[in-house]
């Protein structure tokens, strides 16, 4: 079995409303509340984070499960949402809503179609990061399959 380890450092230096820094490998920001938790809102937040998680986890997931179907596209494009409710004072992550586009090329035939539609929905259940949610935040998926325009 292989294990992988990713390492974080963060700094806090004051209180709720300051704004930590934190630092990986490849990644440096600043992190504070965002402003809809009454936060200053200065780089990035613990949901936009989990969200990016989520959403990068999925695409890549769904790019290398279309590349070992030997499903050609010719662009690959999502967007994501992520929803936070505030009930009683109770901060929870409720939900992810992931939205890709699989634009395969303009000679994909209906096979081809249905094939994006089922990659997307494994991509789903394959991520790391969405089986890491699994029964914590609910993730829904919307996913859109077209063919190119291009000749």
């Amino acid at each position: 079995m292989a294990e992988h380890s990713f390492h974080l450092q963060a700094t806090w230096p004051g209180l709720r409303n300051d704004v930590g820094e934190i630092s990986m490998k490849n990644l440096q920001t600043q992190v504070s509340i965002p402003k809809e938790m009454d936060g200053p809102e200065i780089g990035t937040n613990p949901d936009e984070m989990l969200l990016g998680a989520a959403a990068t986890c999925y695409i890549i997931t769904l790019a290398a499960i279309m590349q070992r179907s030997q499903l050609d596209k010719h662009n690959l494009t999502m967007t994501a949402e992520g929803i936070v409710d505030v009930t009683n004072g109770v901060i929870t992550y409720k939900k992810i809503i992931h939205r890709p586009i699989i634009t395969l090329k303009e000679t994909a035939t209906e096979k081809d179609i249905n094939l994006a539609h089922k990659l997307a929905a494994k991509a789903e259940k394959s991520c790391m990061i969405s089986r890491a949610l699994q029964g914590n935040v609910e993730i829904q998926l919307l996913e859109t399959v077209t063919r190119s325009q291009e000749r």
